[in-house]
């Protein structure tokens, strides 16, 4: 049946495609073989023709390199200031991507893509840059030159002499909404560079004796037609798979070379890789997997060489199932547009054929798609039908069970035959026919039709216990019974290789999705090598051991060094290629390596050490191994980008706690020093002071002297707590009694303010660190004190539920000066940034690491009217039993 209807896969990945751009801005590069061929020219006059459109149009950044032309062009447009950043010695200006994206501008014009940004921007490169814009939503205009793109910088780099350090990767340029190719041939280039409108004078003639040559321009003019055209057969493909066209567009060359399972087709794959080359076209090599065709050890040995001969040659190589070659080939060339049909064509022809050849047939099929014969003469068929399997034991046991089985049913026609007419018995044998052939094989089947037929003949038909016929009519039922039972076993053997397929793909798909399942959330490197030993191995049937670069890229073994050749693994490694055991490379060596490739860089190495059996040697096997390799590549990628961002946080962290202390030491820690120096000082010169005065002063430097012991220890405990942890010495102790006690050491902090306790006489005893806990409602003191007024009331109350106790102490001040009060709790954070209160925001960071490392918690809340409250749970546990003593009815109250 014509089916006219698109790949509904292929259909979904375009709409998602198209919804993902939808989201995103759009990006349009202005592409040309290098400088001077008029990129920034162009754009600025795409840009200039957007604004005509009613388009809101900035410019974040253009290289006008003194060009008055260029200069001319910004003319008109608004221009996003540059961002100042300190350079080598003297400030640098740099484009302001926050102020891009603060601006409301629809359309950016953003230069130089490949541009390295200065040391203190947010990315390194600019075409980060230009990523954040368009994630924003923000339309891009851009420039890159061909020796930018990464996957061309070597090559560039062998034809000028001189590696470009500055890439952009290849997915920004093919993930581009639009790329317009600005061209000029070279020696019009290099005229406008000797008029001086490419390079100013004094660089013109250095530019010509080392990249403007001549050779050059051509080589880097081929490269970026090449690259454009295809990007552009890309997009061609992509619309012929989402619009359901079948016929094919000629628009690039691509030869597919047709081959079956033999070794001979070697020399085919060679012929048509040396055709490609002359031809400067792309090719893939294809193999129609047949469910009925031989399939044993000799076939697929030759299939795992000619597979390995194409992309050893540079070609891709397909397996495709199908049960019509004609049809399987013809359906794969229009999915993947190929142009030329290559097949091999032997100089033997067969005298009695009632098949057309496969070349007459794709000729007849789709004569739209090019033909070439290549003269192949040992190219010999090796489609044939197994009657016999690989083995005997098994097939004679077939051959047992189907004599027993017709055995069976003749004795079961001999009574059955006085109760029907023997034209009735006959379907009894041709129904045994029939269950033998789906359930044995062509060869048991065919042997049950003669056994059923000689058994028919000799028991039933007369004269009897003969094999002579009197009546004809029973030749046709022999006849009938034979055809019957060849049909049935040709379908029955062909449904049975459908399903080995079938199982096969299936059990390789879902193999492949479990192992990418399971990848997915890995987060360190011994989970991937638990993957690999519990997935992998039992897969292949080998052992899979990973080996990763060190900081140094030399490979370590995971596990099990001595099983593993590392210097064969480093090879791999630093080449890129398969290396070791069924490679062209190092095969003494006892494993195969195969190299972990992620997008940005190589990963590390799977060593397959084969354990009994030889390794796989089907080339679907052999694919999904390289895909399990893909995937555990990216996921090596993976966790190290997240390495690199835990790396990137904890200094960032560490920075920022740095900053914060060398704040804290420079103005709070400051402050009382300075005060007691000021103090100091005073007393040394003023000798003629009263009594009562230098009692003063003294008193001023002792609670200044206080206050930076108390900040110092703040910090010093605060500093231990974290990398130690919280030293407990827990015993029941009597609530009241805790805050008794620290009410009386604050004394002198919270002079004149009246500090009122309600404490229940009931209130059951509590197992904690009862130091920390006086610490806790110290810092809690003095933090009231720093920020209420000198007539404040700070209250201390507390109370018992059924698992919890609670104490909050509050205050009737100005209350939080932050909206979000967990916020202080943090360590060096403080409600106010600059103030002239003494402390550095360690308090109650203090507090919190006790009360949790107690089991509770502690938080802020602001009192209504004013004021603030600050509540803490602790856990009550089982006091211990003590003598009952009398209880008051009423509460403890307490004014100090």
């Amino acid at each position: 049946m014509n089916d006219q209807r698109p790949d509904p896969d292929a259909l979904l990945e375009a709409v998602r495609g198209n919804a993902e751009h939808s989201k995103r801005g759009q990006l349009k590069i202005f592409f040309g073989a290098c400088a001077g061929v008029g990129k920034t020219f162009a754009m600025l006059q795409a840009a200039r023709q957007a604004q005509a459109e009613g388009v809101r149009v900035g410019i974040g950044i253009v290289e006008t390199h003194g060009r008055k032309e260029t200069e001319a062009l910004i003319d008109g447009f608004a221009i996003l200031p540059r961002k100042t950043l300190p350079g080598n010695g003297r400030p640098v200006t740099e484009f302001d991507l926050d102020g891009a994206l603060a601006s409301d501008y629809k359309l950016l014009v953003v230069d130089e893509l490949a541009h390295t940004n200065v040391a203190g921007s947010r990315h390194a490169k600019r075409w980060q840059d230009v990523e954040e814009l368009l994630d924003a939503g923000v339309d891009v205009y851009t420039a890159l030159n061909v020796q930018h793109l990464d996957s061309l910088n070597d090559i560039v780099g062998g034809i000028i002499g001189i590696r470009v350090r500055e890439t952009v990767p290849d997915r920004i340029f093919d993930s581009a909404t639009d790329v317009v190719l600005v061209d000029l041939p070279p020696d019009d280039l290099l005229a406008r560079m000797n008029a001086g409108k490419v390079y100013l004078p004094v660089s013109i003639e250095r530019a010509r004796q080392n990249f403007f040559r001549r050779g050059n321009l051509i080589a880097l003019r081929e490269l970026a037609l090449r690259r454009v055209a295809d990007r552009v057969n890309a997009d061609v493909r992509t619309y012929r798979v989402s619009h359901a066209i079948k016929t094919v567009w000629p628009t690039q060359e691509l030869l597919m070379v047709c081959v079956s399972a033999d070794r001979s087709q070697e020399k085919l794959v060679r012929e048509a890789g040396r055709l490609a080359q002359r031809l400067q076209a792309k090719w893939i090599v294809v193999h129609v997997d047949q469910p009925y065709q031989n399939n044993d050890a000799r076939s697929r040995e030759a299939l795992l060489v000619i597979a390995k001969t194409a992309q050893s040659a540079g070609a891709e190589f397909a397996n495709v199932p199908g049960q019509d070659i004609t049809e399987a080939i013809l359906d794969y060339a229009r999915k993947r547009n190929a142009t030329k049909l290559i097949i091999g064509n032997t100089a033997r022809r067969r005298i009695f054929t009632f098949k057309r050849r496969l070349q007459e047939r794709l000729a007849r099929a789709n004569p739209e798609i090019g033909l070439l014969l290549l003269s192949v003469d040992e190219v010999r068929a090796t489609r044939r039908v197994r009657w016999i399997p690989e083995e005997p034991q098994t097939q004679i046991a077939a051959l047992g069970i189907a004599t027993l089985a017709c055995g069976a049913a003749t004795f079961l026609a001999s009574q059955l035959v006085g109760f029907f007419d023997l034209s009735n018995v006959v379907m009894l044998f041709l129904v045994t026919t029939v269950f033998i052939a789906l359930r044995l094989g062509r060869l048991a089947g065919a042997w049950a039709s003669l056994l059923s037929v000689g058994c028919f003949d000799f028991f039933f038909v007369e004269p009897k216990l003969s094999f002579a016929v009197t009546d004809t009519q029973y030749i046709f039922t022999f006849a009938l019974m034979m055809v019957v039972a060849v049909v049935i076993s040709q379908l029955a053997a062909r449904l049975r290789s459908e399903a080995r397929v079938a199982r096969a793909g299936e059990r390789r798909a879902s193999a492949l999705a479990r192992i990418a399942r399971d990848l997915s959330s890995a987060i360190k490197i011994d989970q991937v090598v638990a993957i690999c030993r519990e997935a992998l191995t039992p897969l292949f049937e080998a052992r899979i051991i990973l080996l990763v670069p060190d900081k140094n890229e030399r490979l370590m073994p995971t596990e099990d060094p001595g099983l593993v050749d590392t210097s064969t693994a480093q090879w791999a490694f630093d080449h890129g290629q398969q290396a070791g055991l069924g490679t062209q490379t190092l095969s003494a060596a006892h494993a195969l390596y195969l190299p972990l490739k992620a997008s940005m860089a190589m990963r590390g190495v799977l060593a397959v050490v084969p354990v009994g059996a030889p390794l796989p040697d089907d080339p679907d096997d052999r694919r999904l191994l390289d895909a399990c390799c893909s995937t555990i590549g990216l996921t090596l990628e993976r966790i190290h980008f997240m390495e690199v961002a835990q790396e990137t946080l904890v200094r960032m962290e560490g920075e920022k706690l740095r900053n914060a202390l060398l704040s804290a030491v420079s103005h709070d820690l400051k402050t009382p020093l300075t005060a007691i120096r000021g103090l100091a000082e005073t007393l040394e010169h003023r000798k003629e002071l009263p009594v009562e005065d230098r009692s003063d002063l003294a008193r001023s430097i002792r609670v200044q002297a206080d206050e930076l012991k108390r900040l110092v220890a703040n910090l010093l405990d605060l500093a231990r707590m974290q990398s130690e942890g919280v030293r407990l010495n827990k015993e029941w102790n009597s609530l009241s009694e805790i805050v008794g006690s620290a009410v009386l050491q604050s004394r002198a902090i919270l002079e004149p303010r009246k500090v009122r306790t309600n404490l229940p006489a009931d209130l059951p005893l509590i197992e904690a660190d009862a130091t920390l806990i006086e610490r806790v409602l110290i810092n809690l003191f003095d933090n009231a004190a720093k920020y209420t007024p000198r007539d404040s009331t700070i209250n201390v109350r507390a109370g018992a539920t059924a698992d919890t106790m609670y104490l909050i102490v509050e205050d009737n001040g100005p209350g939080l000066p932050v909206r979000d009060p967990e916020m202080l709790f943090e360590p060096f954070a403080r409600g106010q940034k600059e103030s002239s209160v003494a402390g550095v925001g360690l308090g109650l960071a203090l507090c919190r690491s006790i009360i949790t490392a107690h089991g509770g918690s502690i938080r802020a809340e602001q009192r209504k009217p004013n004021g603030a409250a600050f509540e803490i749970r602790l856990p009550l546990g089982t006091p211990p039993a003590i003598e009952s003593e009398p209880i008051h009815d009423q509460a403890a109250h307490s004014d100090r």
